[in-house]
């Protein structure tokens, strides 16, 4: 029933959407077309729930309805319910009530992720890995929206749940508490003069833990700075900005937004006096470097301020916004592409001329700028480090083993098989590593490459064109690519056995433990470290 209905409403319900914000702008011509669709829409929602054969549930039917039209725009333009608003001000707070922990909702269970050191399921005694089934009476498999909503509340009410670990069914009664959400979970010297911060999100903590967290260094003595934006899915624009502005002088531009709506076309300077102009810094970053990190690492990079290190970060230069509607939703929208100070906009996937099966289509045609030194740099496909770090690349086997739990499962059997005193006795053996390639090959995981594609277009498309002959060769070529997916289990062991050892880590020591491992063993780290040492070295990529 849902098909059927979707198809007839995303016109119509676009054209509420596009009301919400158009009270800023001359609708001009379009005016007559939205009062007409929304007239449209109106009636055609009133007559189906008042005479379709089955009883219908108005609010599904429009949810339905809502997301369908959404789809057909990016994946950041978002209808939030009144639960998704809160979700969203804890996101920017960096605060909540809860269990302290960060979960994964699946259809008939929620996955512990990682439970936070000293909170609540970590008192508990829940761990990653751990499968959520039940939450007080309530049953994962039976709640229709996020059950992970479940686990929030005020603070001191307890909540209990059964959990499924390695096979054997267990309960636990967890306490709720206030949890922090920290922006710079982590920071430490690398040596006599070098600092290293951990900057993960860019909640409204974000600026000040950095200011602080820089400050203590240079108390303890560092002349030298890594800024790690690895993993860091983006956040506040002003956050963004004002982590910059304490690199760079006041009054820089770093932003510029354009937008077909007039006032959201604006240029963010710095407001404040920097902490530090002079001290080198290197900014890391990888494919899941996104939105505001990229804000701060192109801002840093196009005025020389920083050495850009890691692998290309994943690239988002869409801004949105959340508008209100009414009964305490909200629609958070895209509103404008953002622009670093060279005029480079780096969004990487064109969200607006798909190819045939709707996918997003990524960019290839790029664009050439220079930096405040003239440095050439480039456009349409993420923040391109200074310096590549190999270790740090994906490609569409890792994105598999990752998206389908591969190495998340294979970390949680090894916790539970191994024992280690302190993260000093870590160790994990190309014996350990061979163990997991047989596990990956055991769980029949699948994904397609580019060439996969291309080849099996040509066999459909060609059938009758090519003949039997060359369609045995097509699929023949086939079957060996599928052996290549497993011999690029050791091709790329360095770069998936990083993956694996940052998930084992963080079950026995925390994220703490993960990112101490790092200041000694991190390859990004340590070239980091290396290139800040050689002075000569670092002004030459700057220059």
């Amino acid at each position: 029933m849902k098909k059927l209905i979707k198809k007839q409403v995303v016109i119509p319900i676009l054209a509420v959407a596009i009301l919400v914000g158009a009270s800023s702008f001359s609708l001009k011509s379009d005016f007559f077309e939205i009062a007409k669709q929304i007239e449209i829409f109106t009636t055609l929602f009133k007559e189906l729930n008042m005479n379709y054969v089955d009883e219908t549930n108005p609010a599904e039917l429009m949810d339905s309805a809502i997301k369908s039209m959404l789809d057909e725009l990016d994946p950041y333009t978002r209808f939030l319910n009144e639960q998704d608003v809160e979700s969203y001000k804890i996101n920017n707070a960096g605060e909540y009530s809860g269990i302290g922990a960060l979960v994964r909702s699946y259809e008939s269970k929620l996955l512990i992720v990682e439970p936070y050191k000293g909170y609540a399921a970590d008192k508990a005694g829940l761990k990653a890995g751990d499968e959520i089934i039940k939450i007080g009476d309530t049953k994962v498999s039976d709640f229709d929206d996020d059950a992970g909503e479940l686990l929030k509340g005020a603070n001191n009410t307890s909540v209990n749940v059964t959990y499924v670990r390695q096979g054997e069914t267990k309960t636990a009664n967890i306490t709720r508490e206030g949890v922090e959400v920290d922006a710079v979970p982590f920071y430490d010297m690398l040596d006599e003069k070098t600092g290293y911060i951990v900057l993960s999100r860019f909640n409204r903590k974000a600026s000040d833990q950095t200011k602080s967290a820089l400050r203590d260094l240079k108390g303890k003595g560092a002349e030298k700075l890594i800024l790690d934006l690895r993993g860091n899915p983006g956040g506040l624009l002003s956050e963004a900005i004002n982590v910059t502005n304490l690199f760079v002088s006041k009054g820089e531009l770093i932003v510029t937004t354009k937008s077909k709506v007039k006032k959201f076309n604006q240029e963010y300077r710095t407001k404040n006096q920097p902490e530090d102009l002079d001290i080198p810094l290197v900014v890391l970053v990888d494919g899941k470097s996104a939105s505001a990190s990229e804000i701060v690492s192109g801002g840093l990079q196009d005025l020389d301020r920083a050495v850009v290190m890691g692998a290309r970060s994943f690239g988002k230069g869409l801004v949105q916004r959340p508008l209100k509607l009414t009964y305490g939703t909200q629609l958070k929208v895209t509103i404008s592409r953002y622009y670093t100070p060279s005029g480079r906009c780096i969004q990487s996937l064109d969200y607006w001329n798909r190819d045939e099966e709707g996918n997003a289509v990524r960019n290839t045609n790029f664009h050439e700028f220079t930096t405040k030194n003239g440095r050439k740099v480039w456009d349409g496909g993420g923040v391109m480090p200074d310096v590549v770090i190999n270790s740090l690349k994906t490609n569409s086997l890792i994105n598999s083993l990752q998206e389908n739990n591969i190495l998340f499962d294979f970390a949680t059997d090894f916790y539970y098989d191994h024992d280690f005193g302190s993260i000093n006795d870590f160790t994990f053996s190309d014996a350990d590593y061979d163990a997991f390639k047989k596990y990956a090959k055991e769980q029949n995981f699948t994904f397609q490459t580019k060439t996969e594609e291309l080849l099996e277009q040509s066999i459909n498309t060609d059938d009758a064109l090519l003949g039997s002959e060359v369609q045995e060769k097509y699929k023949d070529l086939l079957l060996a690519v599928n052996r290549g997916k497993i011999t690029a289990l050791d091709t790329f062991k360095e770069e998936i056995k990083k993956g694996l050892e940052d998930e084992i880590i963080t079950r026995y020591f925390y994220r703490e433990g993960l990112y101490k491992h790092y200041l000694s063993h991190d390859d990004a780290i340590l070239a980091a470290k290396t290139l800040l040492g050689d002075s000569t070295k670092y002004s030459e990529i700057l220059e």
